[in-house]
């Protein structure tokens, strides 16, 4: 296999690492939530109660997350909190875009 298919292949991979943790409801609206909270970040506690999950739920879907790169963690004090990473969301859209629209 030549470079450019295996660079291809990592590509194809990516896209579908971060897709699949996208897909659950819970996730898209806490990414939809971490929007909203802009540079600030949002901490688990934030999101049980507006999503109705446990704790434990919350930080797994955030783990989740956090491994397909499409969220950052900082830690402050003893709490961890969570931006979105617009960068990977938009690498996924443009992705998408380009193999929808080739010919």
């Amino acid at each position: 296999m030549s470079v450019k298919g295996q660079t291809e292949d990592l590509r194809v991979e990516e896209i579908a690492r971060r897709l699949k943790a996208v897909a659950d409801p819970a996730r898209l609206r806490i990414l939809s939530m971490l929007a909203d909270a802009g540079d600030e970040g949002l901490c688990v506690c934030h999101l049980t109660e507006p999503l109705g999950l446990s704790q434990p739920t919350v930080s797994h879907h955030m783990q989740r997350l956090s491994r397909a790169g499409l969220v950052d963690a900082e830690q402050r004090g003893r709490w961890t909190y969570y931006r979105l990473r617009t960068d990977a969301l938009m690498r996924i859209c443009e992705e998408l875009e380009r193999r929808i629209n080739r010919t």
